[in-house]
């Protein structure tokens, strides 16, 4: 541009400043005496608690906090060859009262008030949804379909087994720690689901660090864990339909939930397997299709909260239904999983952590508890899948490793707790007490694995093999 060129622009942009301020200047000169209607005396704080600034910054505060805690001890823990979740599980109890708020409890108040609670806990519960949603959209559903004689007996034993073993211990813990206003039943089929949980995202994460997820071991351990998660959050909904209802009410709340599910196979699946193919023509995700996927995935969240189970089930549907090895889901996937992982799950890590209460086992009574607690979970989870592993033909150190894995538990153990916390079924002792079982557990499981694997020979891998021809 010329030297006049530049003058005149110049010239330009300071005659448009001037010319604005003097006609701000007369309209308020114009507005000076004009009048107004008094004031309504009906109370105007329409979303003034929401966006509270003073609210809106502690939240942002803690957000900052929980990402900076979860990754810093996810990498750390990942430097020593254990799963990143596992660091960031211990990050979420860290910042909680356990631990910052008995050291610091002027910098617990002021990270994490009371004021922000409610906002992290909202951001949590739609972490978990779309935690969920994840969980279904990478689930291979030929996996259940297409399941050897061994993978059904190893996944079958690691359910049963805790699941009795965990209402069995009901009868313990019941008297000692639950209340009254929870009747037993509920609390035992709750204990029971509690222990048969297995972490499939956690075992997947393991088996693809160890270099293992493409062995026979890997691939049974994951077949099974992916049939014990459907399994167990079908108990789980049915649990939860039990503890929301009245007895007559919750048969009402199974029907709808067999019905829905029927629907999402039946008519929703063959939709999707249309978006599918228009994805595919197209090659690229559009608004049109994201409206369609997030649209329906909160929608079929909304549909079963409102049946009475949870929003985390219809997630979890919706996400099952999509084919997993589509190019849809690997966009899904792509768009969703780094707001999921690292800014929403901390979340609820550390709102798990703000519920945590460690300090509440004071009577020698409550650290028995948890001896027993982590007893009876290993017992039932390592036992009934290295038996039935072995059983079915494997050697006794690829039976232990298919039992180790399958006692790792991460954060869908979180998830089931939580639930029980807000269910009321757990005390906040019990429930304490749990979530240390469920860190226990998963950061016992790449030690043992590695001592199991330790010196194992090449073919260590060759009776999964024999076992799965047996099988045919």
């Amino acid at each position: 541009m010329s030297s006049a060129g530049k003058h005149r622009t110049l010239l330009f942009y300071v005659a448009t400043i001037a010319a604005g301020l003097a006609l701000l200047a007369w309209i308020v000169h114009l507005g000076a005496d004009l009048g107004a209607p008094p004031p309504s005396s009906a109370p105007f704080n329409q979303g003034r608690d929401l966006v509270d600034g003073r609210t809106l910054m502690h939240v942002l505060l803690a957000l900052v906090v929980i990402i900076a805690a979860a990754r810093g001890l996810g990498l750390m823990f990942r430097y020593w060859k254990q799963p990143a979740v596992v660091g960031e599980m211990i990050a979420g109890i860290m910042l909680g009262p356990s631990l910052l708020g008995h050291l610091a409890p002027e910098v617990y108040a002021y990270v994490l008030p009371p004021s922000a609670a409610g906002s992290l806990g909202m951001l949590a519960q739609i972490g978990v949804i779309l935690f969920m949603f994840l969980v279904g959209l990478e689930l291979d559903t030929t996996v259940l379909r297409k399941r050897t004689q061994s993978t059904v007996a190893i996944s079958h034993a690691s359910i049963v087994l805790p699941f009795v073993l965990g209402a069995a211990t009901a009868l313990w813990l019941y008297p000692r720690l639950s209340t009254s206003d929870v009747p037993f039943p509920i609390f035992a089929l709750f204990m029971g689901v509690a222990m048969s949980v297995t972490a499939f995202p956690v075992l997947a994460a393991i088996l693809t660090e160890q270099r293992l997820h493409r062995t026979p071991l890997g691939v049974i351990a994951i077949s099974c864990a992916a049939i014990d998660d459907v399994s167990a959050w079908c108990l789980l909904a049915g649990m939860v339909g039990l503890a929301k209802s009245a007895l007559g009410d919750a048969a009402t709340t199974v029907a709808l939930t067999a019905g829905y599910v029927a629907l999402m196979l039946a008519v929703v699946r063959p939709l999707v397997g249309r978006l599918v193919k228009r994805h595919a023509l197209r090659g690229s995700l559009g608004h049109a299709s994201s409206t369609v996927v997030f649209g329906g995935l909160l929608l079929s969240a909304l549909i079963t909260e409102y049946i009475g189970i949870h929003a985390l089930f219809g997630a979890f549907i919706f996400g099952a239904v999509i084919p997993h090895d589509s190019e849809l889901a690997r966009d899904v996937q792509r768009r969703l999983e780094d707001v999921v992982k690292v800014l929403l799950l901390p979340v609820f890590f550390a709102f798990t952590g703000m519920r945590t209460q460690i300090a509440l086992l004071d009577d020698p009574l409550h650290w028995a508890a948890l001896a027993v607690v982590i007893a009876v979970a290993c017992a039932g989870k390592f036992g009934g899948a290295s038996i039935a592993a072995r059983l079915s033909g494997l050697s006794w150190r690829d039976a232990a490793s298919v039992g180790v894995l399958m006692n790792t538990r991460g954060l869908m153990q979180l998830i089931v707790l939580n639930i029980g916390l807000d269910l009321r079924v757990l005390s906040p002792t019990l429930f304490a007490i749990m979530v240390i079982m469920a860190l226990v557990t998963t950061f016992a499981t790449t030690p043992l694995l590695n001592l199991l694997r330790r010196g194992a020979p090449a073919g260590a891998t060759d009776s999964l093999e024999s076992a799965r021809s047996s099988d045919a």
